[in-house]
């Protein structure tokens, strides 16, 4: 089986548990093959959480859940030096943050020294405690969860720790017949149990391998860069993509173009993209905010004034 059927199957086990979430299914995989960290917001009871187990337990990764409070503290993420009186030594005991899928549960509801000792093992997969640095084993993703419409209690992700995820994704309700189904396999008992893994931790990286392979053209890279430059120059906002935006929409084009079966990416790969990875990036300027303009058509209003490249002469 080659690593992109493998992609595949990985998807297809996921929707036997998520129903009708196909495109968002897919995204947390691209995220995933990527080497990404993603943002998950949406209302409370919808799946979030249920998905980023099922994605844990498809790819039989290591895993754990934090819920996050108020009073937690960074070491209770990270881990803790204690004294161990019979070896007379101190031992360093590792938090959750040492298993390779992380669910970060309602991670607006702690505080920002808190959010912040995420920083270091998202950005460079190491933490640092009592002058140690361990490296965590990958591969290695960070799925945090928010709900958008609580905010007493809570406290607003920094630029800084938003700009580490590479998309930001929305499961919403499901239709009519999907809640249906739902239902049924709730009653059916048709659940996490019921699926096992189909993927290993050297399948997922030989995928991220194979990933960084993807052919990229020069006029895809301007046209990349192209959007990240349209909306730092847009009037309506603020504060507009950073290079790492750039960064992150080459790496997520790249593995969307695997999953659908490609070894080089098309202008679509990277247009389809940008609303996940700049939609949580963007601070939309005073004048805009006041006006309820919404971060999504400005998105829109960015792409059409960048020139988008033919696709024949990339192809070939």
């Amino acid at each position: 089986m080659s690593t992109r059927e493998q992609a595949v199957k990985i998807l297809e086990n996921m929707k036997r548990v998520i129903i009708g979430k196909d495109d968002v299914l897919e995204k947390v995989l691209i995220c995933l093959l990527a080497r990404g960290h993603l943002l998950i917001e949406d209302v409370p009871g919808v799946g979030k959480t249920t998905m980023v187990k099922t994605l844990a337990k498809s790819v039989n990764l290591s895993y754990s859940r934090m819920q996050f409070t108020p009073d937690m503290m960074p070491s209770d993420i990270t881990g803790i030096t204690l004294y161990n009186k019979t070896e007379e030594r101190f031992m360093f005991k590792k938090g959750p943050i040492f298993n390779q899928i992380i669910l970060a549960d309602e991670i607006n509801r702690t505080s920002p020294k808190t959010q912040a000792s995420l920083l270091q093992a998202m950005e460079e997969g190491e933490v640092s405690i009592d002058e140690e640095t361990y490296q965590l084993k990958k591969p290695f993703m960070v799925l945090a969860t928010q709900n958008p419409i609580e905010y007493q209690g809570t406290f607003p992700l920094p630029e800084a720790q938003l700009d580490r995820f590479l998309m930001r994704v929305s499961l919403g309700y499901p239709g009519v017949i999907e809640e249906k189904e739902i239902i049924v396999n709730y009653k059916e008992s048709k659940s996490l149990n019921k699926i096992s893994a189909v993927a290993s931790e050297e399948d997922i990286v030989r995928m991220q391998d194979e990933v960084d392979e993807v052919h990229v053209h020069e006029d895809i890279l301007h046209y990349i860069v192209g959007i990240s430059n349209a909306s730092r120059s847009h009037s309506d906002i603020h504060l507009g993509a950073s290079p790492r935006v750039s960064i992150d929409l080459y790496r997520g084009a790249r593995a969307l173009a695997f999953v659908r079966g490609r070894d080089y990416v098309i202008p679509d790969d990277v247009k389809e993209i940008v609303p996940y990875v700049l939609g949580h990036r963007l601070i939309l300027s005073a004048e805009a905010r006041i006006e309820g303009r919404r971060v999504e058509d400005i998105i829109k209003d960015v792409l059409k004034r960048v020139h988008v490249p033919v696709v024949s002469a990339i192809e070939g």
